[in-house]
């Protein structure tokens, strides 16, 4: 009864996202890409990204490090 509850409230959600969008244009991002800054705001996305992949990546090595040797 659960799954059916929350299966309608995300399908009404996304039936209500897509009625709230407008056809208008954004003027920050045509403004980004006319003046060429959306690279430079994809760029930093890229970074932030992927230095959080790095950083969840290592933090993964050290708990299976610490699993192992905790079951030595």
């Amino acid at each position: 009864m659960k799954k059916i509850i929350l299966s309608f409230l995300l399908v009404i959600n996304g039936l209500m996202c897509s009625f709230a969008q407008t056809d208008t244009a954004v003027e920050m991002a045509a403004d980004f890409r006319s003046s060429g800054k959306i690279y430079v705001v994809i760029l930093v996305l890229a970074v932030i990204l992927i230095g959080l992949a790095i950083y969840l990546f290592s933090i993964d090595r050290k708990i299976r490090r610490l699993e192992e040797h905790k079951q030595k």
